[in-house]
């Protein structure tokens, strides 16, 4: 066999219909579409749309729930508090709060608060104060000597009586 002799199997290629290219492709003219009518003109998509009956879409039931008060938690791997005191970014020594993370950029933003997350190695002995902890995290740092600490955040506005 050579280069040249290579090709296709039979019916496994098939070529595009090339629409509006005379009466004698067959699907000259009209191009398909029929006669007139919103759907033979160009720049028209009836999406969704079942003719007068009601849509699938709107006749499927709504699902889920979204909480309107839901906390979202700036989240914190132990393991990169680890990375970054061994860096010498943070200082083991003195108490890591939520200020401290954000001044080193361990985390961006506070959000409704610091979660912290087990995941990663703990060698250092911490004191780590945060709006909230896994309790596998809270095992972690105690195992390693070092203690954690969850403060309720103060409400960010004051509660409506």
């Amino acid at each position: 066999m050579k280069l040249h002799e290579l090709r296709d199997n039979d019916g496994a290629t098939k070529k595009r219909t090339r629409v509006g290219r005379g009466p004698g492709s067959g699907k000259g003219k009209t191009g398909g579409r029929g006669i007139k009518g919103q759907k033979s003109r160009s720049g028209v998509a009836i999406k969704g749309y079942e003719g007068g009956q009601m849509p699938l879409y709107q006749r499927l039931p709504k699902r889920g729930f979204n909480k309107p008060n839901r906390k979202a938690f700036a989240v914190v791997n132990l393991g990169l508090i680890q990375k970054f005191i061994d860096a010498k970014k943070l200082d083991a020594k003195k108490a890591i709060t939520e200020d401290v993370l954000i001044e080193t950029g361990i985390v961006r933003r506070k959000l409704d608060g610091v979660r912290v997350l087990a995941k990663g190695e703990v060698t250092s002995k911490l004191t780590l104060e945060v709006t909230g902890a896994s309790k596998s995290a809270i095992e972690a740092v105690e195992k390693a000597g070092g203690s954690l600490t969850v403060t309720t955040a103060a409400p960010s506005e004051p509660a409506a009586e």
